[in-house]
């Protein structure tokens, strides 16, 4: 039985046989088992993490994926959300073996020049046109691990944009004053400049509670990926090559050092798996610090930083997904192989 329809089953049972007293509570049950609608933009190829995020939304039946927006990065070859883009379909459609999915756009390669003036592209046209049936008691996610600019670009195009939608993002190097000193936000800080001065619902994982939860080091994400399929396999090549180029010591073993998989921080929250803290809108300034506003009723607007992940919890739930979907999908090409074989290809096991 399909877990998603087994768990409205059990819903539905509750609502049918529960005392009048019992129905209130088993419909906002029923109404929280039902999936998330996501719209995702991210920079995959930028690192690592945008790649585990991607796999755990497109294979979690906790989400329903809306669609996907490839974003900007300076590190990516020009154009880069064109880079990004081919990088996401990649993953979608050969590492997870989804035939059918949800629509991939490509998003704008160049950052906001300003507060007023939107990057249009395929993917903040989407983003509109697919919140359209949505308000704001039944808000659209938008899901940022990228730069912000399609998502900014989408508001200034429209502003009532923000009435339908809410933001989960992976940005900020923490609270305090220097948080803004992030990659995230400095790929494009005049879209975090609208967005933190908009009323729309916001939702921080910065890194350093990033560092603090979802840190792997190189045995830690051999061991999690291990038997879970040609997906996992692929993530642990992704994750080992990225270890030997930007972790590990050069010309020394030493296998100690953690890296991070902060995107996943986003999904985390989503699930259940986090906990938050609320307090006042920052304002983001044009040297990237953090301070209050000069406006006191964007202030009032509020924001949610994610405080805690349940990082157990998380990892159990992202292998599981991986090995369910797998049953069912198909991975073409080498990934066919054994995918044990990945994990076998150093000579010693640091």
């Amino acid at each position: 039985m399909d877990r998603s329809f087994g768990r409205l089953l059990v819903a539905g049972s509750i609502l049918l046989f529960a005392p009048p007293f019992v129905a209130p509570l088993a419909a906002q049950i029923e109404a929280r088992m039902k999936p998330i609608p996501v719209i995702l933009s991210t920079d995959v190829g930028n690192e690592i993490d945008d790649q585990w995020a991607i796999a755990y939304l497109f294979t979690s039946p906790a989400f329903h994926v809306v669609g996907a927006i490839s974003a900007l990065a300076p590190s990516l070859p020009d154009p880069s959300a064109h880079a990004s883009y081919f990088l996401l379909r990649d993953e979608v459609e050969n590492r997870l073996g989804l035939r059918l999915h949800a629509p991939l756009l490509e998003g704008a390669s160049t950052p906001l020049t300003d507060r007023n003036t939107p990057q249009p592209s395929k993917g903040s046209q989407f983003l509109i046109t697919a919140s359209r049936s949505f308000n704001a008691d039944r808000r659209l996610t938008v899901v940022v691990i990228g730069a912000a600019t399609d998502v900014a670009s989408a508001m200034l195009q429209d502003p009532t944009l923000v009435n339908r939608i809410r933001i989960v993002a992976m940005a900020f190097k923490n609270s305090s004053s220097d948080g803004g000193q992030e990659y995230n936000v400095q790929n494009d800080p005049r879209a975090w400049e609208i967005l933190l001065r908009s009323n729309v619902p916001i939702t921080i994982g910065a890194g350093d509670t990033c560092r603090r939860y979802l840190a792997l080091d190189y045995q830690q994400a051999k061991q999690l990926l291990a038997g879970h399929g040609p997906t996992a396999a692929w993530l642990w090549d992704e994750y080992r090559t990225w270890y030997y180029r930007m972790v590990k010591p050069l010309r020394v073993d030493d296998f100690s050092k953690p890296w991070f998989i902060w995107d996943m921080i986003t999904l985390a929250d989503l699930r259940g798996f986090a906990t938050e803290t609320k307090g006042p809108r920052p304002e983001l300034r044009a040297n990237l610090s953090l301070a209050a506003p000069t406006n006191p009723e964007m202030g009032r607007q509020g924001i949610a930083w994610i405080t805690t992940v349940d990082s157990k919890r998380l990892w159990a739930d992202f292998t599981a997904n991986l090995d369910e979907s797998q049953e069912t999908h198909a991975i073409a090409g080498k990934q066919n192989q054994s995918a044990d074989e990945w994990f076998e290809l150093e000579t010693t096991t640091p």
